[in-house]
């Protein structure tokens, strides 16, 4: 709000003329007048005397804020995103560098600014559209400095991929450093290097890395979910998720063992005698293929280390012992089960 309609607005909340004020204040009222209306400014050794007159800060009268709230940002941001529509480039350009001037320090001002007017640039046909690059650029480095993690990592994607499109490789990978090394979007971005710059047994085993822990990471949140749901009472909810988790473990050539293991905590709690039977069967059977994610060539690339017997022998024992444990007592009767328990079907 420009300081002439600030004044104006609580002069009349005080209920006060253009005469009243130019009184208190020893001027005239034409300059009250001229001040409401845009024409002048008032000279600075007045500021005090006006904000006291007021009731209002200094930093009230004219305006002054260190940040824009988010709500202001956001509408400030639909609003650049209709002028790009309406408005040629470059004075969208300029009117949004005058903003960001106007409030330097507001980070996330300057990065969705940056970002919008980034691929606004990138979308059309622009002449000369690097004459732009030092500005924008510019207010993604700014961000960098955040101490804001979020807005740093937004900061450092936006130069990654704006000199990976340039293909200057080496300083999109520059950039990788402000992502810890913990996070999948380093990996998957060192790869994408790595696969412009001719290291392709690289990039193909950083790739299989990331579907491969990507897998784990899933089966374990899918675990989770499940066992929220059990804890619900939720069997519907709790049984989707057994499929799902099959269905992953299939997908990701996982082997047979993986693709039926996921069901057993749900029917031992739902104490469904038949579909306990038939998992702990098809379990069992399935153990020699618990590695079988060693063979498949979604992850040939990776030096993943194929499973013992020794291993699988001492697996399926523990499973044995397990299967006739008390937990599983509501099986009795069940002609495959007494045979587990009976001691039929052993290593």
């Amino acid at each position: 709000m420009a300081i002439g309609d600030v004044i104006k607005k609580y002069r009349k909340n005080k209920g006060m003329t253009q005469e009243e004020m130019a009184a208190c204040l020893g001027i005239t009222t034409p300059a009250v007048n001229k001040w409401e209306r845009g024409n002048t400014l008032p000279d600075i050794t007045l500021l005090a005397p006006i904000a006291r007159l007021l009731d209002i800060t200094t930093d009230e009268l004219l305006s002054f804020k260190d940040e824009l709230t988010d709500e202001e940002i956001n509408q400030y941001i639909s609003i650049v995103q209709k002028d790009l529509e309406d408005k040629s480039f470059h004075d969208v350009f300029i009117s949004v560098k005058e903003k960001i001037e106007e409030y330097p320090n507001c980070e996330e001002l300057i990065w969705q600014a940056a970002i919008i007017l980034d691929a606004k640039r990138t979308a059309i046909k622009l002449p000369n559209k690097e004459n732009y690059d030092n500005t924008i650029f510019g207010w993604f480095e700014r961000c960098l400095l955040s101490k804001n993690e979020q807005i740093r990592n937004r900061a450092a994607d936006s130069l990654f991929h704006a000199y990976f499109r340039k293909e200057d490789y080496e300083k999109a990978n520059q950039y990788l450093d402000y992502f810890s090394l913990e996070n999948p979007e380093r990996k998957r971005k060192e790869a994408l290097v790595n696969s412009k710059t001719g290291k392709q047994a690289e990039a193909y085993r950083a790739y299989e890395e990331l579907i491969f822990t990507g897998y784990q990471h899933m089966q374990m949140t899918l675990n989770d979910l499940r066992g929220l749901y059990m804890e619900d009472g939720n069997h519907e909810m709790a049984k989707k998720l057994v499929e799902v988790s099959s269905a992953a473990a299939s997908t990701f050539d996982m082997g047979k063992y993986n693709e039926v293991c996921y069901g057993l905590e749900v029917a031992a709690w739902e104490k469904d005698v038949a579909w306990t039977a038939q998992l702990m069967q098809d379990i069992l059977d399935g153990i020699e293929t618990i590695g079988d994610f060693a063979k498949s060539k979604l992850y040939q690339h990776m030096a993943l280390k194929t499973i013992e017997s020794e291993f699988s022998v001492a697996l399926k024992q523990k499973l044995l012992e397990s299967f006739r444990g008390e937990s599983f007592y509501y099986m009795q009767g069940n002609e495959y089960w007494e045979k587990l328990r009976s001691g039929v079907y052993s290593c």
